[in-house]
């Protein structure tokens, strides 16, 4: 087995000098993550695959050169590259990714540039991600994809391999339903659609995993079930999975005499100041400015603090070539000069300011350096930062002050949390931080420690695959019930020797997709064309048994030799009839009592309507806002019930609708009806919903009943969608020809 992680750039720069390419480590959160998790799962009892590590150089690359570098990244450093070139890179990653996606998921609306062209990179990028993958993908392997910019991937993967393994897991937060909604409504369907690909979707928070699922209830209409999504028949699971730290190799880091060292003589340069540590990469999300403003506030209400106070600030440059950066950078420029200016003195600095990247043995010095730590992003995925901070600090002393907006604070609640918004809260967090007794350090640090050991990098990691092995687990209990290549050739090996055939078919759902308007649902030229030639046969007697009303069926399927069932087999018509009539005498009545009651939670139900049939009345709600039809509509059943408890009729809520019709007849009793009319030797009944079930079940046991979706039934077997009724269809117009 082979763990497949894709990224959209490799772990490994390659630089161009002179005539030479050089190759050095990259930087970054994400690549310092799994770069932990694959060192730690070689130690680990669960999983000890192979890797390969897929990404984009960023770079131009000769053609010459390219044979060279796929080698020489392949032998030494177990990666893959996907050439693409810097003008593709830069309107895929500067533009769309990072202009657009980027903004939206922090929840700043007005830094979205929209650019249609940026859109199709995007889509492009991620289809030559998706050809290089199944170029190399073998059986057994576990595709691990990551971040915002794949977000399209797996769905992309899946078309093509539908039995993959595919994690994908975000790294930034998802937005809530009402910021998403930002997008174009195809872009924002298709990534839905791209992330449901995987069979694992995970993200840090339940936050953002709720606003995950919000947005796939809203716009697409798949609910869930604790995190479980049922999409055209396969299962999907969407969790939190908070990543962590590699926790022992910062806990542990002080014991290197070299890093003790450094330690030690930064805490002599910097002499008896209390020292409150910064550390960011440049990004708007970061909340530096705040931040800066808090610490000029507290100088400006605690004087006492002048002179024995100063706050390292560390700024790792990124995406200097996009705008809001640039702004960034200014704005932290400008403000780290005022406060020195407004408050420093000849032999004292308020802020010492850098740009740099630390690397692991300075970065661990700072954090021991840094008695208290002030991370207040305004919006962050998770912020490993302050993990890393809290973990190095061996002897428990240390004060971590914290963004509430920041991922990462839903585990650390012993930190100082603040709104990272408030200046004033901002400036009475560093007081209380500096005062703050060892004793209740130690006590706060002590429990975030011990959350930090449990869950660690390497048990992130180990969820997300345990996730994905259960999640296969589940897939396979439902796959045996789908119609197995074997099943199918009994069935039609059945159907072709057979002399007499009785074939029921449900409509919505099961011949053709649901729409948000059933009026608009008509019979295709495709349908139409497989219903004439199944019903030309003479052997055949195809019943179309629909909930849908008369006059729609007789509209749709009256030129066909077709026999149908409106109502659920209340009403029926036989081919070369003229005339509908009952099954039984029915009273309907009812409806007049009940059609007022309908509509008054119609009206409290934007986007609903009600259908009125000759023995039925139906509530449907496709249209209207998920949960408020969620809360309307339980109300709506419990009352209808109550109210319909000595009426001969049936309360029933199915896909988007609710439908009150009469009892005693259902899609049981008029297949028992036309089963009687002959002695069928082969009958076969397809439908998707909760009504056929009272068909799977009367039935004989001989007969092939297929449920349309993958969920319990009383059907023999499953399929996944209407797309495969055409196909099994096909199947057997083929057969008989």
């Amino acid at each position: 087995m082979r763990l497949l992680i894709v990224s959209n750039r490799l772990p490994i720069t390659v630089e161009k000098q002179e005539e030479k390419l050089e190759f050095k480590q990259s930087v970054g959160g994400l690549v310092s993550g799994i770069n932990d998790y694959l060192n730690m799962i070689k130690s680990s009892g669960f999983l000890k695959p192979e890797y390969l590590w897929i990404g984009s150089l960023g770079i131009d690359i000769k053609k010459q050169k390219k044979e060279e570098i796929v080698q020489k990244l392949f032998n030494e450093y177990h990666c893959h590259p996907i050439f693409l070139p810097e003008k593709i890179m830069e309107k895929f990653y500067f533009g769309f990714c990072n202009k657009a996606l980027w903004p939206l998921f922090h929840s700043f609306p007005s830094y979205v540039e929209y650019d249609e062209e940026y859109c199709q990179i995007y889509e492009e990028v991620n289809s030559t991600f998706a050809q290089e993958i199944l170029k190399i993908i073998e059986p057994g392997d576990i595709i691990w994809i990551h971040d915002y910019h794949l977000m399209l991937l797996p769905q992309m993967l899946r078309n093509q391999a539908p039995e993959a393994k595919i994690i994908f897991f975000l790294h930034i937060p998802f937005p809530h339903f009402e910021l998403f909604s930002i997008l174009p409504q195809k872009l924002r369907n298709e990534i839905l659609r791209g992330l449901l690909g995987a069979d694992v979707v995970g993200f840090h928070t339940y936050e953002y995993l709720q606003n995950f699922l919000q947005c796939v209830l809203r716009f697409l209409g798949y609910e869930h079930e604790m995190g479980k999504i049922w999409i055209e028949g396969r299962l999907v699971k969407a969790d939190a999975f908070p990543i962590g730290v590699n926790y022992q190799k910062f806990y542990e880091a002080l014991n290197e005499p070299k890093i003790r060292g450094k330690t030690e003589e930064l805490k002599q340069k910097l002499g008896e100041y209390k020292v409150l540590l910064s550390i960011d990469r440049l990004d708007y999300t970061k909340g530096v400015a705040n931040r800066l403003k808090g610490y000029e506030l507290f100088l400006q209400e605690n004087p006492q603090y002048k002179e024995k106070v100063i706050l390292v600030l560390v700024i790792v440059p990124s995406r200097v070539g996009i705008e809001q950066y640039r702004k960034t950078k200014r704005q932290i420029d400008e403000l780290v000069g005022r406060i020195n200016g407004r408050f420093g003195k000849v032999n004292w600095t308020p802020i010492l300011y850098q740009t740099t990247f630390l690397p692991f043995k300075e970065l661990v010095t700072f954090y021991n350096v840094g008695e208290v730590a002030l991370i207040t992003p305004l919006r962050d995925g998770m912020n490993l930062i302050a993990k890393e901070y809290v973990a190095s600090h061996a002897e428990g002393k240390g004060v971590l002050i914290l963004s509430e907006t920041a991922g990462v604070a839903k585990e650390l609640t012993e930190a100082i949390l603040v709104n990272p918004y408030d200046i004033s809260a901002i400036a009475s967090s560093i007081k209380e931080a500096l005062e703050m007794p060892f004793e209740e350090q130690i006590r706060r640090n002590r429990k975030m420690q011990e959350r930090l050991k449990r869950y660690h990098v390497g048990k992130w990691g180990d969820d997300l695959v345990k996730e994905l092995f259960s999640v296969k687990e589940e897939q396979k209990k439902f796959m045996v019930r789908l119609l197995t290549p074997s099943a199918r050739q009994s069935l039609l090996n059945d159907y072709q020797k057979a002399e007499q055939r009785l074939i029921f078919l449900d409509y919505d759902g099961t011949l053709i997709p649901f729409t948000y308007d059933p009026k608009i649902a008509k019979p295709d030229k495709e349908l139409l064309n497989l219903l004439e030639e199944l019903t030309e046969d003479e052997k055949n007697e195809v019943v179309i048994l629909s909930g849908r009303d008369k006059d729609t069926l007789e509209q749709w399927f009256s030129p066909l030799n077709i026999n149908m069932a409106a109502e659920h087999g209340i009403l029926f018509k036989e081919k070369g009839r003229n005339n509908w009539e009952v099954l039984r005498p029915l009273k309907n009545d009812w409806k007049a009592h009940l059609l007022p009651i309908l509509q008054t939670y119609s009206d409290r139900l934007p986007g609903s309507f009600i259908e009125e049939k000759d023995y039925s009345l139906a509530l449907h709600y496709r249209q209207s806002d998920p949960e408020q039809s969620s809360m309307i509509l339980k109300d709506a059943i419990e009352y209808l019930i109550s109210f319909t408890a000595n009426l001969d009729v049936q309360v029933l809520p199915a896909n988007k609708v609710i439908e009150v019709r009469c009892a005693g007849v259902n899609k049981g009793t008029a297949a028992l009806w036309w089963q009687s009319k002959a002695g069928y030797d082969f009958i076969l009944a397809i439908g998707d919903d909760l009504t056929d079930e009272d068909l799977f079940k009367v039935l004989p046991p001989e007969s092939f009943t297929i449920k349309v979706g993958m969920t319990q039934t009383q059907a023999k077997f499953n399929l996944r969608n209407y797309r495969e009724v055409r196909e099994l269809l096909k199947q057997l117009i083929k057969k008989e020809g």
